[in-house]
C-alpha cells in the first residue's frame, strides 16, 4: 500500500461581524484591507503545488522459508519522483502503533525496513516507524518515472526473530509515505 501526500495551504478561517453606515463605509474598507493584508503576510507560502509519487512497487512475498539461521532479505527498485529533486521517507507497519511486524493471526514476526536512494541496492539506511528519512534525492525528472527505477526499498527478516517465529503464513502492510523538501 502506498500513501501519497497532498500538501494544501492554510487557512485562517475567522468572522468578521461589522455594522455599516454610509458614514464609516470607508474607514471600516480601510481597516479590513489593512487586516487581510496583515493575514496574508503571516500565512506561510502553500505548498501544494508540490508532489512526490512511489511508482512500480509491488507485494513481496518471501515464500516458505526453511533456513531460520539466516536472515531473509528482499529488495525491490522503484521510482520516486519528487518537483524538488530531494524527498523524505516515512514508513509504517501494520503492528502496534506503526510497528513493523507480521501476523498470522496468533504470533507476530518482527521485520526490518531499510532504504536507498538508489536502485538495485540490497542494504540501505535501517528506517524507524512512523519516522522521516530526510535529505533523499531523486534523480527522475517527470513523474512518469519514463528513465527507471531511482531507489530501494529492502526488507529484512532478520534470523533471531525468524528461529524465535511460530510456523504459519504470516501477513502484513506496510504503508509508505514520500513527501517533497
Amino acid at each position: 500500500m502506498v500513501a501519497i501526500p497532498t500538501d494544501g495551504a492554510n487557512s485562517i478561517d475567522r468572522d468578521f461581524g461589522a455594522r455599516l453606515s454610509s458614514r464609516g463605509r470607508g474607514r471600516w474598507m480601510v481597516r479590513l484591507s489593512a487586516l487581510l493584508a496583515t493575514v496574508a503576510a503571516l500565512c506561510p507560502a502553500p505548498a501544494y503545488a508540490q508532489k512526490a509519487k512511489i511508482d512500480d512497487l509491488t507485494d513481496l512475498s518471501f515464500g516458505t522459508i526453511t533456513n531460520l539461521t539466516s536472515d531473509a532479505r528482499m529488495s525491490e527498485s522503484i521510482c520516486v519522483f519528487s518537483q524538488t529533486d530531494n524527498y523524505n521517507v516515512r514508513a509504517t507497519g501494520s503492528g502496534t502503533g506503526g510497528l513493523f511486524t507480521l501476523s498470522n493471526g496468533a504470533a507476530t514476526l518482527a521485520y526490518e525496513v531499510q532504504w536507498s536512494a538508489s536502485s538495485g541496492q540490497t542494504t540501505g539506511t535501517i528506517l524507524s516507524p512512523n519516522n522521516a528519512l530526510t535529505g533523499q534525492t531523486s534523480t527522475a525528472n517527470n513523474q512518469n518515472c519514463n528513465q527507471g527505477p531511482t531507489a530501494s526499498l529492502i526488507v529484512v527478516l532478520r534470523s533471531a526473530a525468524l528461529s524465535s517465529a511460530t510456523a504459519g503464513s504470516y501477513t502484513g502492510t506496510l504503508t509508505l509515505v514520500v513527501a517533497p523538501e
